[in-house]
Formats: structure tokens, sequence, C-alpha cells
């Protein structure tokens, strides 16, 4: 008889992505192919097919092969924002983390074209990377820009900027770190700020109601779609405070 243990386990929250099967393209398969052993990093799973195992993690500076300030995008898509940024600043390392396939490789085929070293790429629940595969204090910057905004009511508690994201954001950031946030939707915008005020562990970096746009954030379709149908940009950047000492 099989111990209880062995029985299926699933997720205890929700996630802010549906898991897509759509099918990759031949040009995506192909750099699926040959270039994920430069590109991807292998994660060790639990439950789910994106999830990441607790107790495994990277050691950045054996990933990069160097050490550098780390820079982390969360749902990267098609990777336009982090391969131009990996391109401009090459004494820095990025990380794009993202759970849809097709967009990791046509990220890993731009920055192939490009001749791009200090990328890599990780198919994951962004949450489970910030918690469990990413050391402690380890990124400089956290970018998420346009998450899902789940805009129906009812779907809101799918969304990433939420009362459980801030200490895992936290986690992950060194002290003095930034997190950046951008959206075209005003309520999650206004969401993401109520949150993050009431984080013990970050401070604004910004005067007045919102940030300036980030100047190392690229147009991308998303932000084209969304200017298009009329919605502004919004954008929030937040410090890491320093870690308070428990032992003094």
């Amino acid at each position: 008889m099989p111990h209880e243990t062995d029985a299926p386990r699933f997720r205890d929250r929700p996630v802010s992505f549906v898991r897509r099967s759509g099918r990759m393209s031949d040009a995506q398969e192909r750099a699926w192919a040959e270039l994920a052993s430069r590109y991807a990093i292998d994660v060790q799973r639990d439950a789910a097919a994106t999830s990441v195992l607790p107790g495994t993690s990277i050691v950045p500076a054996e990933v990069f092969g160097r050490a550098a300030p780390l820079t982390v995008e969360v749902g990267s898509g098609q990777g336009h924002a982090i391969v131009s940024a990996a391109a401009a600043a090459p004494d820095r390392d990025f990380l794009a983390v993202e759970v849809f396939r097709a967009g990791l490789a046509r990220t890993m085929l731009d920055a192939d074209r490009a001749g791009i070293r200090n990328l890599r790429l990780v198919e994951a629940n962004a949450p489970e990377v910030l918690e469990h595969l990413l050391p402690e204090a380890s990124v400089d910057e956290l970018w998420i820009f346009f998450p899902d905004p789940w805009h129906k009511a009812k779907h809101n508690k799918r969304r990433l900027i939420a009362p459980p994201f801030p200490p895992l954001a936290a986690r992950a950031l060194r002290d003095g770190g930034r997190l950046r946030l951008a959206t075209d939707w005003e309520d999650y915008a206004r969401q993401m700020r109520e949150v993050l005020a009431d984080a013990e562990e970050f401070v604004p970096a910004f005067d007045g109601e919102w940030a300036e746009r980030f100047d190392g954030r690229v147009m991308t379709a998303f932000e084209r779609k969304g200017i298009a149908k009329g919605r502004e940009i919004r954008d929030l950047v937040y410090r890491r405070l320093p870690r308070v000492d428990s032992g003094a």
C-alpha cells in the first residue's frame, strides 16, 4: 500500500499564470534544442512542471562564470526587454524568469544572434524562484513589467503583486536593491502601491504619486498595446531596506 506521502501534491496557492501548451515554431524548437544548454538553467522540480524543489538553489557566480551585479526579470515574455538590457550592460548579469517555453526559446534565439553571454533563463514559477532557487540577497534589481492584470474581479487573487509577494522579493534582493514595477492597468498599479506601502522591507524610491518611466525598459508589445488602448503606463520603484541583525 503506498505511503500517504507518496500521494500527488499540488500547489496550495493560486499561481499568476495559466499554463498553456501552445506549439512552438520550428525556429523555436531548434533554438531550444541548440541553445538551452548555454542559456537555460536546469531546475529540480517539486510538485508541478514549473515548480522549484525546496532546498535547491543556484550559485549565480558559478552559473555566469563571474561575480557581477544581477538583474532578474519576472515574466520576461518574448525577452525583448531583458535581451536589450543585457546587450547594453555587459558588465551586469541578467536572469529571465518565464513559464512559457516558446517565449524563452525566442529569448535565447535573439540573445544568441546578438552574441549575448551575460543572460540566463529559467522556466519556473517566479515566487518559487525567489523563495528557493536564488540565494538570499543575491539580486541587485528585480523587474516586473506588465504582469498579467487578471482584470476580472473574481481572478484578482491570481495577481502576482499581492501581500505574500514582498517578503519573497525582499529575500532575494540585496540591501539597497531595487524592485521595479510597471503596468498599464490603473487598478493594478494602485494595488501594487498599496501592497508595497504595507511591506516593511521596502520604501519608495520615487517622489510624487508615480515613478518616472524607467529608462532601462525598452518599448515592448505589451506597452504599445496598452498605449494603443488609451491606458496610461505607470511605473513604481522601491528600495530594499537593510536587514535587521537579529543578533544585535
